[in-house]
């Protein structure tokens, strides 16, 4: 059998096409050789296990070091009680030297120690038993929680001056977040560590980084090479548009296509086939989407994703890591400024945000289909002008992510009524002051494949702010222009406590914009 994309657990190079691992984290073996303590993080579904493992594999061949990856997941269950969770992370370290290392690099038995200090005392004598220097990575270190994290890295610090003949020579800690993150895992209070940092002896903190263009059209090249299939011109761009080079996605996508839409080898693979593929894997909800949608609850989360969604500018305190934390589930974008990480994220937090005023919505879809096949959005406009009126007031005061209520609830609407026929692309980030909505509708007419294309903008006029009606509309004029249309429609809610009682100000008319196009105005 070939080798095929890989959605779940470490890549292995005769199974699956991927990215040389060790060019990810190019920096790590000259820390290395500077007998460095350091960090590498990055959001789950990355390839930190596949990279750091071939890390591993590569300085032990290179016959200088002892290189050992090890997961500290096991501990996890162990919770504050420090000698059961060192006590699972040293069996895991005496299996995987087992299957990793040389009989003479592995370590000894591990000797009687006090609770508090079983992990130093074992780490120690395995480093004065091995004929080399020790370097070990423990992933998923932010598994170990609360007393048992600060025992083990209170640990890791005291042996770190005792290196390389009585301590390993090199520690990386390898997780989700940054090791600023590790305060809170402990506990959330920094001073239980006598220190602002909890890890203060490391020398680098490395993020790894979602694939390049260059690195997606390598990792598709790879399966063009084995099975001949081919992309089409403009997909491998595409993919990566969609993706924003997240490996996961990336590696899903095509799988999706190749896998599950079984496009035949000889079949070129095109942009409508990514289209598609995008659009099941958003409605399977694949676990990788899943974990992340659940974050969204959490109001670290929603503080910053809340505003994002809204438009507005972020309100955090200078010192608030929020930002960072939400950064480094790899929700938002790794630089600034703060924008949802790629489209199909942007989708699924939109969906998932929204998914139960979808399933509030009782107009059948299919009465918006004209006898010709095309979706009826003015009809859509004028329904959902009446549901907003029934239902908007009830709807906005529910408390959850209610800076961007009627942006969810116009999403939530429309998303129900063009399910099955059409497809939404949105456009949204922080301080933009608007959510931008593409929605394309395919349909046959006369025999002949149509693509009808609807844009919209959505505007919120809340308390102490102007008018937002003219700066709507100089945006969509901007909107439109790039999606070369000659009209669209500007949803403008009027959030203000002074605002008119919802019945009445709740209108459909027509403007002028700037550049003197006709403009839908949804009053609500």
């Amino acid at each position: 059998m070939g080798r095929r994309f890989n959605t779940a657990g470490p890549c292995v190079p005769s199974d699956h096409y991927m990215v040389p691992a060790l060019s990810r984290l190019p920096e790590a073996p000259g820390l290395v050789e500077q007998k460095a303590y350091f960090v590498v993080h990055a959001p789950r579904q990355t390839g930190k296990t596949t990279a750091l493992r071939a890390l591993a594999h590569e300085l032990t061949a290179r016959g200088r070091f002892a290189a050992l990856h090890v997961s500290c997941e096991a501990a996890e269950s162990a919770g504050d009680d420090y000698s059961a969770a060192q006590q699972s992370i040293l069996q895991v370290i005496q299996r995987r030297a087992r299957l990793s290392l040389p009989a003479e690099l592995r370590p000894p038995g591990w000797p009687s120690a006090a609770p508090i200090a079983l992990l130093g005392e074992a780490l120690t004598a395995w480093a004065e038993s091995c004929p080399r220097p020790l370097v070990l990575f423990f992933d998923e270190i932010d598994a170990v929680r609360g007393e048992s994290l600060v025992n083990v890295l209170r640990q890791l610090r005291e042996g770190f001056d005792t290196r390389p003949a009585h301590f390993p020579l090199a520690v990386v800690l390898c997780g989700l977040r940054d090791v600023r993150e590790y305060k809170t895992m402990a506990g959330g209070d920094s001073s239980r560590l006598g220190t602002s940092s909890p890890f203060n002896i490391k020398l680098e903190s490395l993020r790894l980084g979602d694939f390049t263009p260059g690195e997606v059209t390598e990792l598709y090249r790879q399966h063009t090479a084995e099975t001949g299939q081919r992309f089409a011109p403009g997909a491998v761009e595409r993919a990566f548009t969609l993706t924003g080079g997240q490996p996961w996605l990336v590696n899903a996508l095509a799988r999706e296509v190749v896998e599950k839409l079984v496009v035949p080898p000889e079949e070129w693979i095109t942009v409508e086939h990514l289209e598609e593929a995008k659009e099941r894997l958003i409605l399977a909800r694949a676990t990788h989407l899943d974990s992340l949608a659940a974050r969204l609850a959490e109001p670290r989360v929603q503080r910053v994703i809340e505003p994002v969604l809204a438009g507005a500018p972020l309100t955090l305190d200078p010192y608030d890591d929020d930002v960072a934390y939400v950064r480094d589930l790899g929700l938002i974008a790794p630089q600034p400024p703060v924008r949802v990480a790629n489209p199909i994220y942007r989708e699924v937090i939109a969906r998932v945000l929204s998914s139960s005023i979808q399933e509030s919505v009782t107009a059948d879809p299919r009465s918006f289909v004209r006898p010709d096949g095309g979706f009826d959005f003015p009809r859509v406009l004028v329904e959902f002008a009446d549901w907003w009126i029934e239902n908007g007031e009830f709807l906005t005061a529910s408390g959850y992510y209610n800076e961007a209520a009627p942006q969810l609830i116009f999403m939530g609407y429309l998303q129900r009524v063009v399910n099955g026929g059409g497809l939404i692309e949105r456009e949204y980030a922080v301080g933009s002051g608007r959510i931008d909505l593409h929605v394309r509708w395919t349909y046959t007419r006369n025999g002949h494949r149509t693509v009808q294309r609807e844009a919209v903008e959505i505007k919120t006029w809340r308390a102490g702010r102007t008018n937002p009606l003219n700066a709507g509309l100089t945006q969509l004029d901007r909107y439109l222009d790039r999606l070369q249309l000659d009209t669209g429609t500007l949803a403008l809610f009027d959030q203000r406590p002074s605002a008119p009682a919802i019945d009445e100000r709740t209108t459909i008319t027509s403007t002028t914009s700037p550049a003197g196009r006709t403009i839908t105005l949804l009053h609500g």
